[in-house]
């Protein structure tokens, strides 16, 4: 299935040959200098390929083209294109929160559009884009341009093989790009002889392929060509693809994979490399490689610039080196350089308008502020929930299976539970289960059996009820990755981070969310017991922390369902939270018989 000229040239390590036969296609031969000039090749490589195109049937003795070479150019003509427009584009926060990537504005172009255009001068009018990530701002290209949408609904747990493998069975002569390059020069042909992927001349760090002498992609352990994600795709590479992606879609191994790990065969891609001009072709993936290539772009004019900017009494031009932070469960971050100076800016996720109390959070912040216990907030809006706070250079979370980290975790949470602060507002675990089940709009819950164990869970109310306990201000997110350690040793500084949730409550609750995020079993649970409580705890105390952690894995997984009909999954995460829902009743339940038999027996 394979084309001739592809297969030969395949086994020669050598793309010439098609490139001089395009090169005529695109301008009739006039002389072997003209065509170097044309194609950058030397004269040399020209005569050497003029003369395989004749010894192979493609030219005659005057160079015209022969009827093997208009067989070989309707073959693999290009037919279609598939943009990729499904992901977040996490990468270009603050911007993605209110544009997708595919829809910002170079030198007042739309980058999609101008994609689609270029697309549509050389003829390629069946065009699919794959979207998924606030997939309504797309929809208006179907009128303008004639596009298809497919839509991924799973574009916030899977990466964009996934997309690919949604379209798979239109890969046949045809262009694969993401929507975010902004190319000079039409990138796209009229017509193509080969299956090739592009790269740039660029040498980037990150990247793990470059080109050999033989240009071919090959993979790279040290950085490599910057990698611009436009491929064409025909005959056996084609044929290859279409089987290959779904196949892998199907594996939990490529879940997280980009769609070019379907192009290897062990440490080389199939195809040929395209090698393009960095002065020519943008990938842009980040705040910076937007103002770099467009600085007045009216992307770059987002509000969350303009609230860093005005907090610190400076201009926007000022805040600098912008990168994302880790994605977090309930919002998204980033960090940013001003005058010499790292902050953290961080915004609300998806749907934290309902789940958290932003007044509420202001006011415990204004309580501990100048406790040392947490993160230096330079700006908090109670109103957006935006927050801006000083980055703190060489700190790192605890690690939960350090037991060292452990122990200073917990002398800190409970020197702070001592210290008995107060503020105006609870967070009561039982009240917020039954608020983040009516969040889901009347759906049932995904778990069949949610009733029963929602039952259990309320039977532990009675239990904890009954206990003696001293409410204080208590974190209730007090999980290992809000834990920073700044230094090592007994000299390390910590400071606890993320306040959204916190309340009065039952400081023992915080012991309890730590050992259901670090997904501790029952003997690391003790011995995190133990490291808070020093002295010894009683059997009371310890069957009111089981109570607590099945009735916080039941809360979790409320605030996870609502967070899924938001279209944001948490994988194994919202299972664990609700196994421990139901494995600590049981072990609550077992523990309770346990110390109701030794009254009994004495």
């Amino acid at each position: 299935m394979e084309c001739c000229i592809d297969s030969a040239a395949r086994k020669n390590g050598k793309m010439i040959s098609k490139d001089i036969l395009n090169a005529i296609k695109d301008k009739p031969f006039s002389t072997q200098r003209q065509l170097a000039e044309d194609t950058d090749y030397s004269l040399g490589k020209v005569n050497q390929a003029l003369k395989q195109l004749q010894d192979t049937g493609y030219l005659d003795a005057k160079m015209r083209f022969t009827n093997q070479a208009y067989a070989e150019f309707a073959a693999c003509k290009p037919k279609n294109a598939i943009i990729l427009a499904a992901g977040y584009g996490i990468r270009m926060i603050p911007i993605n929160m209110e544009t997708p990537k595919g829809l910002l504005e170079i030198n007042g172009e739309i980058l999609i559009e101008r994609l689609i255009r270029q697309l549509q001068e050389k003829g390629i009018q069946n065009i699919t884009v794959v979207v998924g990530f606030l997939k309504e701002y797309y929809e208006y290209l179907i009128d303008r341009y004639g596009v298809n949408l497919k839509v991924n609904m799973e574009y916030a747990e899977k990466n964009n093989l996934h997309s690919l493998a949604a379209v798979a069975d239109e890969i046949n002569n045809t262009y694969i790009l993401p929507c975010d390059v902004w190319c000079a020069h039409n990138p796209f042909s009229e017509h193509e002889l080969y299956s090739w992927y592009m790269v740039s001349d660029m040498v980037d760090d990150e990247s793990n392929i470059r080109v050999n002498r033989a240009q071919r992609l090959v993979k790279a352990k040290n950085g490599g060509n910057q990698m611009v994600g436009i491929a064409y795709l025909t005959g056996g590479e084609a044929e290859c693809l279409r089987k290959r992606v779904p196949a892998m879609d199907k594996e939990s191994a490529y879940q997280d994979a980009f769609w070019e790990e379907a192009l290897y065969d062990e440490d080389r891609m199939m195809v040929a490399a395209r090698v393009a001009s960095s002065k020519n072709v943008y990938e842009i993936n980040t705040y910076e490689q937007l103002r770099e290539l467009d600085h007045l772009s009216k992307q770059l004019h987002t509000e969350k610039i303009d609230v860093v900017a005005s907090a610190l009494g400076v201009e926007p031009s000022e805040i600098t080196e912008i990168s994302i932070l880790k994605k977090g469960m309930t919002n998204r971050s980033f960090l940013f350089l001003c005058k010499g100076r790292q902050y953290i800016m961080r915004i609300p996720g998806e749907g934290t308008d309902q789940l958290i109390n932003r007044e509420q959070e202001y006011n415990v912040y204004q309580t501990i502020k100048d406790s040392g216990l947490c993160d230096d907030v330079v700006y908090m809006d109670p109103g957006s929930g935006y927050k801006v706070s000083v980055f703190l250079p060489g700190a790192r979370v605890c690690d939960a299976e350090n037991p060292d980290d452990v122990k200073k975790c917990m002398a800190f949470l409970r020197a702070f539970h001592e210290r008995n602060f107060e503020v105006s507002h609870c967070f009561d675990i039982f009240e917020k289960i039954a608020y983040y089940e009516s969040l889901w709009n009347g759906q049932p819950s995904i778990y069949r059996d949610y009733l029963q164990t929602k039952q259990n869970i309320q039977e532990l109310k009675q239990y904890i009820d009954k206990q003696p306990k001293a409410l204080t201000l208590t974190h209730i997110d007090a999980v290992p990755d809000n834990f920073l350690l700044i230094g090592e040793g007994e000299q390390a500084e910590l400071r606890l981070i993320d306040w959204e949730y916190a309340g009065m409550q039952d400081p023992h609750v915080d012991i309890a969310m730590f050992a259901i995020y670090a997904g501790y079993g029952r003997e690391q649970t003790e011995r995190l017991i133990d490291a808070y409580f020093p002295e010894g705890c009683t059997k009371s105390v310890r069957l009111k922390i089981y109570a607590y952690i099945a009735a916080c894995g039941l809360l979790w997984s409320n605030w996870c369902e609502y967070k899924r009909q938001l279209g944001v999954e948490f994988g194994e995460y919202s299972l664990y939270q609700y196994r421990y829902a139901k494995d600590y009743y049981r072990l609550f339940k077992r523990s309770m018989e346990e110390v109701q038999s030794d009254v009994q027996s004495r």
